[in-house]
């Protein structure tokens, strides 16, 4: 062994192991209970349990602080209550002999919880100590729901809309408050999970061993840098908890061919926690060729290092095959198609307490992701008018828009070629994160960190990779409370991505408190505002396909600029305001999103149109992605939640959306014959008209209610009409089978239900109905929406006590 490895050991010895004069000491728990907003509660009654059984009682000090002495190596929880106040039972910590481990208790007036949110900035904080608008979705709203995709969840996340392309395991995307699809950062236990460029698709992403989601409907590129500029998204995995190993078992089936079954093991014994899980689930769906199956499996283990480093490493690994029968409506012809996917996510982060002021958090993260499309043969009648090979023509349809004239005709379903046809694609991303806060004062907080990350794209996944880019960023953030009554954040992020140089990006959130918690029947009111600004790197075929690349090698490459980030600045102001003693709060706020820079792929008129010399524009072949277009995105959410009597909870939101294109190039009007005078956008929006996909009015509603053994939920989301596109070419490669695009996508409403009844206490029976009243709906024009259907199923809980 060399002596700078030994070095290195003794060093990483002598931080992670116990000091050998205290290794017989007898540990300490200590900390403060404070209120919702931080202030210290006096008198709290406080319970100390170890495997839930109470081992020591003792009451906060006049200052709020206590402090459990004398305690051997194990896992604990405080359980705290006082006077005007929710009880309130903290995570479990380890207490390692001849430590002191900190912790804070928050109380809050009223049934309905603030949870911790971690996307809001670089520290933990509690919802009621930010004015970012942040919703939480538990482990016990998932339970309820028995939902199997994680997409149904976010379907309840106020501003947020979702779009799936055909039934279960079609493409499906998140817009949130107005954006893109590939404008929200995805997180899967804070590894980054977005393929280049942004696009991720929530359609593989089941519930299987998911504790919480976590969504942030505003820009923080400080924290996450590229993707983030409409919001965040954090799934996190569930951690094993009990002394006694839990073992789950949940087998379902159902109509359209369903059948699901899911297993789990997880525990936690004094240093060690583990958890995982594998799921499995399959479907026909409805329509010919659409068949879905899923296979998850998610874990999660720990350890506590030392006295205060907590190790945690987590895996995710889905395996999904769809049957891609395209927009069945249109073509009324199955497509024999089929998508697979593989997708593999890992974390490992060191936690660590230096002290009671200092913190430092470091991670690893990989991201993994392959697919391939196989059109194994073509499929409709072959038609060949022009002599120069056949397409493959649907059935004669007839479309419908909104109001306007029907067109009938044939759409071209698959083009000629070389059969089968088959696209691979693999993309990995390897990140290291690290950053680090320090309590300056008991109300100032600093944080500041970095991230370095290599993305490489893949044509073909056996194969070197074919774009590799080496990416790093850095920020710095402040927090700071005045008189309990202000909570203010303010960071700057600097990103240097290789595909587009560097970028800054600012952010500034505040909340103030016109009125403190209290337990009267008008309680806080609290006011928010945010401001930040974001970005998303273009994709590998954006970036190698940029003008910028095309003309290297040529005389007009002195003359082109390098292809830059998309951006946006986001705005929002908003009121919050408790009622009835903390069991009831309603909220309104403003939003404004402002997104350019965005980028389109446009033919050499179109770039100079664009601006671009056409001594440059006429170097390209066939034409070049730029930043060149643009839009805004305004709108009011309103939204609600009330705990009426003891166990019946109602929440809901509505959400009014104006946005509009103010600027683009590669979206010129087309006209169809059979409607003169109307310009239409053939494949994106004309500008002055809304985003493709975003509805004015959309809406959610969930209802959930338990008493005894009976649990009980029904969840809804309404979506008013969108602007689209039929997205076809007919037979000549014309325009006929195009409809105007206002309105396109019709209205709809989907309830889904879900009850269960614990008959022992280790065995829940459950029954889940899907689109209960069974409405036809469709998230994206021609494409079948799921029918009613229904899943019925039991759990088994074997060990898991505490």
């Amino acid at each position: 062994m060399s002596r700078r490895l030994t070095v290195v050991v003794c060093a990483v010895m002598i931080v992670f192991a116990p000091r050998a004069g205290l290794a017989q000491a007898q540990g300490v728990l200590a900390g403060a209970v404070v209120d919702a907003l931080g202030a210290r509660v006096a008198g709290a009654t406080l319970t100390l349990l170890r495997d839930g059984e109470p081992v020591q009682k003792a009451a906060s000090a006049g200052d709020g602080t206590f402090a459990f002495q004398g305690l051997s190596s194990d896992r604990y929880q405080i359980q705290a209550s006082a006077p005007g106040f929710e009880p309130r039972t903290s995570d479990a910590v380890f207490v390692q002999s001849g430590a002191r481990v900190s912790l804070e208790v928050a109380l809050e007036i009223g049934p309905l919880r603030q949870d911790v949110v971690v996307t809001a900035g670089a520290a933990e904080q509690l919802q009621s100590r930010t004015g970012a608008p942040v919703t939480v979705v538990d482990s016990d709203t998932l339970d309820a729901l028995h939902t199997l995709d994680v997409l149904e969840a976010l379907r309840l996340v106020p501003g947020s809309h979702i779009v799936q392309t055909g039934q279960r395991g079609g493409l499906t995307g998140l817009y949130l408050r107005g954006g893109n699809s590939n404008f929200t950062k995805v997180l899967i236990d804070g590894v980054p999970a977005n393929d280049i460029g942004g696009g991720f698709d929530f359609s593989q992403l089941a519930t299987a061993g998911v504790d919480r989601i976590e969504v942030l409907r505003q820009t923080n590129s400080v924290i996450y840098g590229s993707d983030a500029l409409t919001g965040v998204v954090n799934i996190t995995t569930r951690r094993g908890a009990s002394r006694i190993p839990a073992l789950d078992y949940a087998i379902d089936g159902g109509s359209l061919g369903t059948f699901s079954n899911a297993l789990s093991f997880g525990g936690a014994v004094k240093r060690f926690d583990y958890f995982s899980q594998y799921s499995y689930y399959t479907t026909d769906n409805s329509t010919p060729n659409s068949g879905y199956r899923n296979s998850t499996y998610a874990g999660r283990f720990g350890i506590v290092l030392g006295s205060a480093t907590n190790l945690q490493g987590t895996l995710r690994r889905i395996d999904g095959r769809f049957g891609s029968a395209n927009a069945f409506d249109v073509y009324r012809i199955a497509d024999d198609s089929v998508y697979e996917s593989q997708q593999t996510y890992v974390s490992v982060t060191a936690d660590s307490q230096v002290n009671a002021r200092w913190q430092t958090t470091i991670r690893f993260g990989s991201t993994d992701q392959t697919s391939t499309y196989t059109n194994p043969a073509p499929t409709g009648d072959p038609f060949d008018p022009f002599g120069s090979g056949a397409n493959y023509l649907g059935q004669t349809v007839t479309l419908q828009g909104a109001g306007g004239a029907p067109v009938t005709g044939r759409a071209i379903l698959d083009f000629g070629g070389a059969y089968p046809s088959i696209f691979e694609s693999r993309t990995t991303r390897r990140a290291v994160f690290g950053q680090t806060t320090f309590q300056a004062t008991p109300d100032v907080a600093l944080s500041a960190g970095g991230r370095i990350e290599q993305e490489r794209g893949f044509g073909d996944p056996e194969a070197e990779p074919t774009a590799t880019r080496n990416n790093r960023g850095a920020f710095v953030e402040g927090r700071a409370t005045l008189v309990n009554r202000v909570y203010v954040a303010a960071g700057v992020g600097v990103e240097h991505n290789e595909a587009f140089r560097t970028a800054y990006t600012p952010r500034l959130s505040v909340a103030a408190y016109l009125r403190n918690p209290s337990g009267e029947a008008l309680g806080e009111t609290k006011v928010t505002l945010n401001v930040g600004k974001g970005i998303k790197a273009p994709s590998v075929s954006q970036s190698g396909n940029s003008l910028y690349e095309l003309v290297q090698g040529t005389p007009a490459a002195s003359s082109a600029v390098p292809i830059g980030p998309e951006r946006s600045l986001g705005f929002d102001v908003g009121v919050e305001q408790a009622f009835a003693a903390g069991r009831a709060r309603a909220r309104v706020s403003y939003f404004k999103n402002d997104f350019s820079d965005l980028i389109e792929l446009l033919g050499q008129t179109a770039l100079v149109q664009a601006g671009v010399p056409p001594e440059v524009a006429a170097a390209t072949a066939f034409g070049a992605y730029i930043n060149s277009s643009s839009f805004e995105a305004q709108g009011v959410e309103i939204s609600g939640e009330a705990m009426i009597g003891a166990g019946l909870r109602l929440s809901g939101s509505f959400t009014y959306l104006d946005a509009e294109v103010t600027r683009a190039f590669g979206a010129g009007a087309v006209f169809n014959p059979a409607l003169p005078g109307v310009p239409i956008g053939a494949f994106s929006p004309l500008v002055g008209e809304r985003p493709f996909r975003r509805p004015a009015n959309s809406g959610t509603l969930l209802v959930t209610y338990a008493a005894g053994p009976f649990q009980l939920a029904l969840a809804g989301s309404f979506s008013g009409t969108r602007d689209d596109s039929t997205l076809v070419f007919d037979e000549f490669f014309g325009n006929s089978l195009l409809l105007p695009n206002q309105d396109l996508d019709p209205a709809y409403q989907t309830i889904d239900l879900s009850g269960s009844y614990r008959v022992h206490p280790r065995l829940r029976v459950y029954v889940s109905l899907t689109n209960l009243l069974d409405k036809k709906y469709a998230a994206a024009y021609g494409y079948p929406s799921l029918q009613a259907a229904v899943r019925v199923g039991a759990s088994v809980a074997l060990g898991g006590r505490q």
